[in-house]
């Protein structure tokens, strides 16, 4: 054996031995209440009383054998949890299976000395339980007279006492009526005081009457003398023997009931079994024979099934001879018909009852068998249960919240068992269901149990419970008041997190954005896209031009709004995030701590990522530093621009923000600092606003850079080169390329090296600009002035490219700064 395999068992045996003696004395005590009736009063000694509960202990072995295993298997690896030395182990490479092996072997071995003390030792204490409750039943209570009342309590008087001296044990007022001589009450006796004293082998009674009269009266009548005689004695002392019978406990030597299914092991039991079977058969073959026999069946050959299964030919009947002649015939037939009916009932209702008792022996001798056997196996699948709850124990759990899990799992266990052998008993069930109910019922829970532990499974979350309490608690609080969000945000991003709140039913009581502002040729006034929703749906709004203005607080704080959302919007005063009870929480573009700043889309492209993400964080005093909640991350493929990323994050983001809204509400929502999501050495990146010196593509730049930046621009606010003829400058703003490298350049541009910058066209079908290792084809372009069209569409209109030059970019110099930022 391994130093590891002593460690636990030896971690196993105290804990268990000592569950098995509190477990067995509670039930001891259980079980001296059931029966205390029978004991007080009945002047037992201490020895009796201890060998009674001693045994009555012995009986409960059954019960808390199974219960020890369990306890003591959530003890034992949920204190090695605790204190991390089953996390040692399974560092050291071994397996909780193999943590778990040797108290396997231990379960083993309680269960076969659970079987040999529930066949060998219980039914010896049942007999001994048996013979002394009988022996204590024999023995008359104590002589207790009390003072005021006729005490009957002695065989033959009748006693009464006006009052007693409790610490002398002296009587006053005595009266004594003999009813020994069976002529009535002939005799008595008046004394003014009495002492009692009874010998100590209870056998016989002495009484001391002091200062008292004796009446004797003679109740013979004779023929010839009708006169009653009267004798009165008067007297000072007088002794007075009572003998007793029965007041002293005997104990039998043997024990008298070894024919109780209960003092039975297997093998009697078996042969008890077969005995009433055997007697049961006979009994069915003679009730058969007699039913036979009865005289209600007069046909009896319509049984034989050799006689009327047998092929004939089909006759032909006159059906209207069968008719009855007269109607009193057919009543008389009915009533005949139906006392033969009643009687036959009558016979097979006796027939019932002569097999009842077999019945009854046959249900309890089986199930009592299999029961041993059930019994043994319940203390394998409490170790089951038991050791893969301590070992999901943790130091915040703690091991009190499984041991909860493991007594109510044995409080199923108990329930199930003790129902199901009521219906076995009771012959609902049979046997084997009835044993083994339990059984059924627990073991695939065991063993899905030990499945989850041995493969670091969490079942049981202490968390989870939480989260659920806190979630209907905010439910039942949701039906009496529902939280007043006011929401802020102002492009399209903002409108499907404000579309997904109000559609999920949250009380949306405002919305705050920015202010009209006139745009286009003929400056029309240009509301924001929450606006136009907020209007749609009958939504306040709020268009503050100072966030600061006293105005605008005090109409915000009408509102009590329990929670401000932000979702594309100004960075907001102290005064404002600072408001609602339940905070402030901005959702956020991009995969937070990266890209903090203005335009975290644009940005992610630019840099040519390939993961971005949405985030939800609480708003502090700074730019987009607040605890995060959640964070869903989001793909970008190598075509992607930033409108294509912006369209993917919409959905993302209104997800995200119905789960923090709901979490903030249940109180389910936890909030970790942004460092923690800061691996190793990762370089943060900002996400300033985006600049038009940074939209003027510097040609004097690799392909990479170029192509990511018409991508991070397109469609707002865009990239753009000029091209300059004469001195006249015209802007071309790019929103779709491709990357020209290798051989594809090569053929474009013929091999020779160009200058960055320079333009290559066929003027009708492409058109390329000459980078500093390679070449850009333009797709989708604008001229100053002009609508958005494909490369051939302005290649129609737009003649001699190749006498324009591009003029000098600063994008490169703006992406330096920013990234060395």
């Amino acid at each position: 054996m391994k130093k590891l395999d002593k460690f636990i068992l030896k971690s196993f045996i105290g804990p268990f031995l000592a569950v098995l003696l509190v477990v067995t004395f509670i039930l001891m005590m259980q079980f001296l209440w059931v029966y205390i009736d029978e004991l007080v009063g009945k002047g037992l000694t201490l020895s009796v009383i201890l060998e009674f509960m001693g045994w009555g202990g012995t009986t409960l072995l059954p019960l808390s054998l199974p219960l020890a295993t369990l306890l003591a298997s959530v003890m034992t690896l949920g204190q090695m949890s605790e204190n991390y030395e089953l996390f040692a182990i399974k560092s050291a490479g071994i397996s909780l299976a193999r943590v778990m092996a040797p108290l396997t072997i231990a379960s083993v071995v309680i269960s076969i000395a659970a079987f040999f003390a529930a066949n060998d030792l219980v039914p010896v204490a049942y007999n001994k339980i048996y013979t002394l409750r009988d022996d204590i039943g024999s023995t008359k209570e104590e002589i207790n007279i009390p003072a005021g009342t006729f005490y009957d309590g002695i065989e033959g008087y009748v006693l009464r006492v006006d009052s007693k001296n409790k610490k002398t044990g002296m009587m006053y007022g005595v009266m004594v009526y003999d009813h020994t001589g069976k002529n009535g009450g002939s005799a008595m006796i008046m004394a003014d005081s009495a002492m009692m004293k009874m010998s100590k082998a209870k056998d016989y009674l002495t009484f001391s009457l002091y200062d008292g009269i004796n009446y004797q009266e003679e109740n013979s009548l004779r023929y010839n003398d009708t006169t009653m005689k009267l004798d009165r004695v008067t007297f000072s002392r007088q002794e007075m023997v009572i003998p007793l019978a029965n007041y002293a406990f005997q104990k039998s030597e043997g024990a008298r009931f070894g024919d109780q299914i209960k003092t039975q092991d297997v093998k009697r039991l078996r042969h008890r079994h077969d005995s009433v079977t055997t007697l049961n058969d006979s009994a069915l073959v003679s009730q058969y024979g007699r039913l036979l026999r009865d005289r209600s069946l007069r046909y009896l050959s319509q049984l034989d099934t050799a006689k009327h299964m047998e092929l004939r030919p089909v006759l032909e009947v006159d059906t209207d001879t069968l008719s009855w002649r007269k109607e009193s015939e057919e009543a008389n037939a009915c009533k005949l018909a139906v006392r033969q009916i009643e009687g036959t009932k009558t016979l097979l209702h006796s027939f019932v009852n002569e097999t009842y008792d077999y019945h009854w022996n046959l249900n309890r001798s089986g199930l009592e068998i299999l029961k041993k056997y059930a019994g043994a196996l319940a203390c394998l699948i409490m170790f089951l249960i038991g050791a893969p709850l301590g070992a999901f124990t943790t130091k915040k759990s703690g091991l009190g919240a499984y041991m909860i899990f493991a007594v109510l799992f044995f409080v199923l266990y108990w329930v199930v068992d003790t129902s199901g052998s009521k219906l076995a008993r009771d012959g609902a069930t049979s046997a084997w269901t009835g044993a083994f109910a339990s059984s059924l019922v627990l073991l695939p829970m065991g063993v899905y149990l030990s499945y989850k532990a041995i493969n670091d499974s969490a079942i049981f979350k202490t968390d989870d419970f939480s989260v659920v309490w806190k979630r209907f608690k905010s439910k039942i609080t949701g039906m009496f008041k529902k939280t007043r969000i006011v929401y802020m945000g102002t492009p399209e991003f903002a409108v499907a997190p404000l579309d997904a709140l109000v559609k999920a039913g949250y009380k949306v009581v405002a919305c705050v954005t920015v202010a009209d502002k006139p745009s286009g040729r003929g400056l029309k006034m240009n509301e924001s896209a929450v606006k136009k929703y907020a209007v749609e749906h009958g939504i306040p709004v709020l268009q503050p031009l100072k966030l600061k203005d006293p105005a605008f607080l005090e109409e915000l704080r009408s509102y009590k709004a329990d929670l401000f959302v932000v979702v594309a919007f100004r960075m907001l005063p102290e005064e404002v995030w600072k408001m609602p009870p339940l905070g402030t929480f901005n959702l956020h573009a991009a995969l937070l701590p990266q890209y903090r700043g203005a335009a975290p889309i644009n940005w992610a492209v630019i840099n040519g990522e390939r993961i971005s993400g949405a985030t939800t964080f609480m708003i502090d005093h700074n730019i987009d530093t607040g605890g995060i909640m959640l964070r869903q991350d989001c793909r970008i493929a190598e075509t992607d621009s930033a409108g294509d990323l912006h369209d993917k994050l919409m959905p993302i983001g209104a997800d995200l923000v119905l789960q923090t809204v709901q979490g903030i509400i249940e109180g389910n929502i936890e909030t970790r600092v942004q460092k923690s999501f800061i691996q190793g050495a990762e370089v943060l990146k900002s996400a300033p606003k985006l600049s038009r010196e940074l939209c003027h593509i510097d040609w004097d730049s690799p392909v990479k850079d170029i192509y990511n930046l018409i991508r991070g621009l397109s469609p707002y606010p865009a990239a753009f080169t000029e091209l300059e003829r004469d001195g006249n400058v015209t802007q071309l703003k790019i929103y779709g390329c491709t990357r020209l490298t290798g051989e594809e350049w090569a053929g474009i541009c013929g091999g020779a090296p160009a200058a960055p910058g320079t333009i290559f066209t066929d003027g009708k079908n492409y058109m390329a600009i000459a980078a500093r290792d390679g070449g850009i084809s333009l797709k989708e372009v604008q001229l100053s002035g002009k609508k958005k069209m494909d490369v051939k569409s302005f290649l129609l209109g737009f003649r001699d490219l190749q006498a324009y030059v591009t003029t000098k970019g600063t994008s490169a110099a703006v992406l330096e700064k920013v990234r060395n930022s």
